[in-house]
């Protein structure tokens, strides 16, 4: 028998016990998302039209391609976060943990592309 109440006994903590740091995160990244995108988008809108040299070229800078390598890895960290709790909510069962594993698989995967690609840009520039 606890003598908590019930505010007490789930405050910070939910069933998993990680309470509201997945929420947190979540909310995080968002915010963080949204100048990066911004910062991530002016460069690459300006090199757009001029082709593969243009991007090259853009990419080779250092400060862009941080912020191209920042900007891919919190949007793939949204991106698994956000998927994990539509899986979780919507998908019951053994293809529950097969998905969960195959999502974080492939936000994985297309981050670590992504950041990959930008860093051999910017090195062989």
């Amino acid at each position: 028998m606890s003598y908590k109440t019930d505010s007490a006994r789930v405050q910070g903590l939910g069933r998993a016990g990680e309470g509201v740091h997945h929420f947190w995160v979540q909310r995080v990244t968002s915010v963080a998302l949204v100048p990066l995108t911004i910062l991530f988008l002016i460069p690459f809108a300006r090199a757009l039209g001029g082709g593969h040299e243009a991007l090259i070229a853009t990419y080779g800078q250092f400060g862009h391609a941080l912020t191209a390598i920042l900007f891919i890895a919190v949007a793939c960290w949204h991106f698994a976060i956000g998927i994990q709790v539509v899986i979780e909510d919507y998908v019951h069962g053994a293809a529950r943990v097969v998905l969960l594993v195959l999502a974080k698989m492939f936000s994985v995967v297309l981050g670590a592309a992504g950041v990959l690609a930008v860093a051999s840009i910017l090195f062989r520039a």
